[in-house]
């Protein structure tokens, strides 16, 4: 057989049988004397096997073990490594797929700062109700940031522990209460610093964070004092030393 026909034979491309001779997974046949290849039906059989380990979805490497004559594993030994990943892939879809049903089911609630997971997902629904504030926008996408990058344990503790923030009307009405504060100090300078309304709103702000933070006082989990660096430079001056303040009259607390 010339290399199409045996490609067409196999049902692949001609381009893949070369492929595969250039990874020694085909072996090179006998050339005729015009210098053509000339395939017999053991080239077919290897490369009918080699399609279906493909499909099947073995890498190229583990194809090649499983053809080696000195292979140290067998084909079943593949195949059960394989079908354990492709249940580990199947898990991880199955709980993508949970989290976007969760979303959808949200019926058009869902935040602009979305997708998020379920639990910041109803924290945000909490902030939602006062009015709008530069300084709660800038924390729904910290927030959302963390929620990308900590543990799920500690995004759960977190988002747990900060929804008690929010959820009574009389707690949201206090949330909102301390944006205003903070939102107030948008225009102070570094000058400001013993402005008095940087130490109210810096008390504020350290009532108003629940207690059942206080046994793990790290505030963004995941996050390194690099990310502590960059949210105080993208706060005004005024608003970044009430924080500061703030976060040590709440580690205090817990002392």
């Amino acid at each position: 057989m010339r290399i199409g026909e045996l490609a067409v034979t196999v049902g692949v491309t001609t381009r893949t049988v070369r492929h595969y001779h250039h990874l020694g997974l085909l072996p090179e046949p006998e050339r005729r004397p015009n210098g053509y290849r000339d395939y017999t039906l053991r080239h077919a059989v290897v490369l009918a096997r080699i399609r279906r380990l493909t499909e099947l979805g073995l890498g190229l490497t583990e194809v090649r073990d499983v053809l080696a004559d000195d292979a140290g594993r067998d084909l079943a030994e593949v195949l059960e490594e394989l079908d354990a990943d492709l249940a580990r892939q199947e898990a991880a879809i199955r709980e993508r797929r949970d989290r976007l049903r969760a979303l959808l089911d949200r019926e058009g609630d869902l935040p602009a700062e979305g997708p998020v997971s379920p639990e910041l997902a109803a924290l945000l629904t909490g902030m939602a109700h006062g009015p709008e504030s530069p300084m709660a926008a800038r924390d729904r996408e910290v927030l959302a940031l963390i929620d990308t990058v900590a543990s799920p344990e500690s995004r759960q503790r977190l988002m747990a522990a900060l929804g008690s923030a929010f959820e009574t009307p009389a707690a949201v009405a206090r949330a909102h209460e301390v944006y205003a504060l903070l939102d107030a100090l948008a225009d102070a300078g570094p000058e400001d610093a013993d402005d008095p309304r940087v130490d109210e709103a810096a008390r504020a702000l350290a009532d108003c964070l629940p207690d059942s933070l206080l046994p793990e006082t790290d505030l963004a989990p995941g996050l390194d004092d690099s990310f502590l660096r960059a949210l105080y430079a993208d706060v005004a001056p005024a608003q970044a030393e009430a924080i500061r303040r703030a976060m040590r009259m709440f580690t205090e607390r817990g002392r």
